[in-house]
């Protein structure tokens, strides 16, 4: 598994007061595209964060069923990536944390069920949808979209890397 370090500011596990994991999966069907989520003009990973004793396999099944409608139920899959950052006083409340990230793929032709989803009040704000993109067509899709929206420019960045980790992880 490749793992993508962000510590601006060198701190150490033993500086962190607080540490989250998150998931987040690129869904690829047969036909060679990744089903992303879109929502306040910005390309997103399904995913989330893993709650109270939820293992990360679990999470990644609750949150594709989420925001996708679709039904995994996967058990032995591990990550192709993880995103390890280290963060000073962020958000601002004194506190340092350590954000773990962890990518998986998961090939599947299911189509998502959008009576079966239960999107934030965000999503919903942000006018949430689903959309297909060709595997060949991603990287420019995440570019174009940071580009045309630079406040979002965090996150496209964040997905253009690991997309970039994505194709040399399958191509190996």
């Amino acid at each position: 598994m490749k793992q993508i370090i962000t510590n601006k500011y060198n701190l150490t596990d033993s500086d962190m007061t607080e540490v989250v994991k998150r998931v987040k999966v690129l869904l690829v069907n047969s036909n060679s595209e990744v089903l992303l989520g879109y929502s306040h003009n910005n390309y997103q990973f399904p995913g989330g964060h893993v709650e109270d004793n939820e293992t990360l396999i679990q999470t990644v099944n609750r949150e594709v069923l989420e925001e996708t409608g679709i039904e995994l139920n996967v058990t032995n899959i591990k990550p192709f990536a993880c995103a390890i950052g280290y963060y000073k006083d962020w958000p601002a409340e004194g506190k340092n944390r350590k954000i773990e990230i962890y990518y998986y793929e998961i090939k599947t032709d299911e189509e998502p069920n959008l009576e079966n989803t239960e999107y934030t009040e965000n999503e919903k704000d942000g006018n949430f949808e689903l959309r297909y993109i060709p595997l060949s067509d991603v990287e420019n899709v995440l570019k174009a979209n940071a580009e045309e929206y630079g406040d979002k420019k965090g996150i496209a960045r964040e997905m253009i890397d690991l997309f970039g980790v994505y194709k040399t992880t399958i191509n190996e």
